[in-house]
């Protein structure tokens, strides 16, 4: 206002005097703010911090009232990678400590976890968004964070690319323009030929004048993967991007990705919520709960093979009951009142089992030559456009839509051909398909 003033009554020289005060007031501001960060900084990462147990409740019926216990997998000593990823971390947040460690080829490793389980704080620490409390990123032989040796080096130095759910575009930029965003120090010519050759890898040919307003959700992404490509990264880190998207348009861009992700030769983090999609995509899975590591081997053995109750939940398991070990190959499930015969080793510390709901077998009539067969009856139903969700009681008949055992998944087909024969029906447990559970 006094700059104003000035200048409405002729005082330049008032004008200018206002204006130096204020950018001296301004400018120092900056630098203090910018001192006290440093200094905050390395005094968090030169103090050691206390652990927070997180957990994530469980609800349901057939399951323990009580949250099922983490498990973290033991923490392995890593050396010196020349190729690949390697990350030991710890962050202190409100709610509980990130404490993560493991190593990642070029491949892709998908990661599980609820909603807090610090997958998405993972991906932001080694991109350079966030900084660690302590611990190392090292990517190719390149440390990119120590706290020891008090390196962090900028995210724009990096060599890695993170793509969010929501696109992250510039909106005033033309398609053309966000690819070539992370291009500027690369000469003309090679700038053009890398935005030529992602619009043609993306399938964006014709796009590169429009403005992302002018873009489907699907065609959006598809420009954002590109612009993450263009700078041909070391590590391509993808945080839930399809979650925007449509289940048409999702189902499209996945493709896309995962055939792009044929010739890429880099590392890929895939953080995403849908099991599905996990499962099409990565090579590997590690499953996150309360910001540690639970779970870490290929995807047939993390869904077929599940450790303990909380990787099984998070793997999309639907049937869990109690269990105690009753001979060397019989458990007694007590939730569900039955003793079953299983084929795996009973571990010494088992404490559940469990069935995924597509592997309950459902017929009309009892077949002699089955084991773990026994007669049930329907409580409830729910329907979705291919599959039926029948929840069923074993042995007596149910009180009410809630009083039920398991819940079983079948095709529409098999609905139909079922539905109309008397009860009781029978379901058999598979010994192959049990989960043992510690």
């Amino acid at each position: 206002m006094a700059i104003y003033f000035a200048v409405e009554a002729g005082a330049m020289n008032e004008a200018w005097l206002w204006a130096i005060v204020i950018l001296t007031i301004s400018l120092s501001g900056i630098i203090a703010v910018n001192l006290w960060q440093k200094q905050y900084q390395q005094k968090i990462q030169g103090n050691s911090f206390g652990r927070v147990e997180a957990h994530e409740p469980v609800n349901g019926r057939g399951r323990r009232a009580a949250p099922p216990q983490i498990v973290p997998i033991a923490k392995p000593s890593f050396p010196q990678l020349e190729q690949g990823l390697l990350v030991d971390i710890q962050k202190q947040l409100t709610n509980f400590t990130l404490d993560t460690a493991f190593t990642v080829q070029q491949e892709t490793l998908g990661l599980l976890g609820g909603s807090g389980s610090g997958k998405s704080m993972t991906l932001r620490c080694i991109a350079g968004v966030e900084t660690p409390t302590k611990g190392r990123i090292v990517l190719n032989g390149h440390t990119l964070f120590d706290s020891e040796q008090r390196i962090n080096i900028p995210s724009h130095q990096r060599k890695v690319s993170l793509v969010f759910q929501h696109y992250a575009l510039f909106p005033h930029m033309t398609v053309t323009q966000n690819i070539a965003f992370g291009l500027q120090q690369l000469p003309k010519a090679i700038r053009s030929q890398r935005i030529n050759q992602q619009l043609a890898r993306l399938q964006l040919q014709g796009l590169g004048d429009r403005y992302p307003h002018q873009l489907s959700g699907g065609q959006q992404q598809r420009v954002a993967l590109a612009r993450a490509f263009a700078t041909e990264p070391e590590a391509l880190l993808l945080d839930e991007p399809f979650s925007a998207l449509d289940t048409y348009l999702r189902s499209q861009v996945e493709r896309q990705l995962v055939e792009t992700l044929l010739t890429y030769s880099g590392v890929t983090l895939f953080v995403t919520h849908n099991l599905e999609e996990a499962y099409r995509v990565c090579e590997k899975l590690m499953v996150m709960s309360g910001g540690k590591p639970i779970a870490f081997d290929s995807k047939h053995r993390v869904f077929e093979h599940p450790r303990t109750l909380r990787v099984a939940q998070l793997t999309g398991c639907k049937n869990f009951s109690r269990a105690v070990s009753v001979s060397t190959n019989t458990i007694k499930a007590i939730d569900w009142g039955v003793i079953l015969s299983v084929v795996e080793a009973i571990p010494k510390n088992l404490s559940d089992i469990g069935i995924r709901a597509h592997q309950v077998k459902l017929m009309p009539q009892p077949d002699p030559s089955l084991t773990n067969l026994f007669p049930c009856w329907l409580a409830s139903t729910s329907e979705t456009p291919h599959r039926m969700s029948l929840f069923l009681k074993l042995n007596a008949k149910p009180q009410g839509s809630e009083d039920y055992h398991v819940q079983a998944e079948v095709f529409k087909k098999k609905w139909h051909s079922i539905k109309e024969s008397p009860f009781p029906w029978y379901v058999q447990f598979d010994p192959l398909r049990l989960i043992l559970l510690v």
